[in-house]
């Protein structure tokens, strides 16, 4: 028996695509440009919309599990090298947006120096290793899920141009192709009901 994840995999991806898409486009529209670096990071909106990015990072990470749960079986091995590398990119990413949602303003507020200085050693490498994971894992999810037969080929290449878009995906408005890719990966399974398993059963030889 299916899980329930497995059995709502078309629409928690397609909501879960598309609010963390609206969420990127709330983040573009609260950027008060006009304003220096840490003026902006002191704006309520901008604080709000940095912070509902990184929950909306949640709904991503649970949208990746229940497709994988719902089209697995049919990937074999390369389908779980694929989703392997979108989790691990996903969530490097989600706690990079942590920081931004919840510990930037504070740092801005009582050591704006500090955001000024820009990264350095240790928080250079996780920052580094945020965008490259992320931009990484969506491309091989997106090449693996294709040559594996996961999902067709065009959702396949459109998570690769999503995941080399994502690279700036600490930025607005470059994480909404990924949000629109999960809501059109959703929206095939809903459309086409896809089963976990399409292979045939292989068949006793006739004796």
């Amino acid at each position: 028996m299916s899980s329930p994840l497995a059995r709502s995999a078309g629409p928690i991806a397609l909501v879960s695509g598309l609010v963390f898409a609206a969420a990127d486009v709330a983040r573009l529209l609260a950027a008060d440009l006009s304003l220096d670096r840490i003026e902006m990071m002191r704006q309520a909106p901008f604080q709000i919309t940095n912070a509902l990015y990184w929950v909306v990072f949640i709904g991503l990470t649970l949208a990746l599990a229940s497709v994988y749960f719902r089209l697995g079986g049919r990937a074999g091995g390369l389908g779980a090298v694929g989703f392997c590398f979108a989790l691990v990119g996903t969530l490097d990413m989600a706690g990079n947006m942590w920081f931004d949602g919840f510990a930037a303003p504070w740092i801005a507020d009582v050591a704006p120096g500090a955001i000024l200085a820009g990264g350095s050693g240790m928080l250079a490498v996780g920052g580094l290793s945020s965008y490259v994971l992320f931009a990484l894992g969506w491309m091989v999810f997106g090449i693996t899920g294709w040559r594996s037969g996961m999902f067709p080929w065009w959702l396949g290449v459109a998570f690769v141009v999503a995941g080399f878009l994502g690279y700036n995906a600490g930025l607005p408005p470059y994480g909404i192709p990924v949000g629109l890719v999960m809501a059109a990966l959703g929206w095939w399974i809903i459309r086409t009901g896809a089963p976990a398993v399409t292979k045939p059963l292989s068949t006793p030889p006739d004796s």
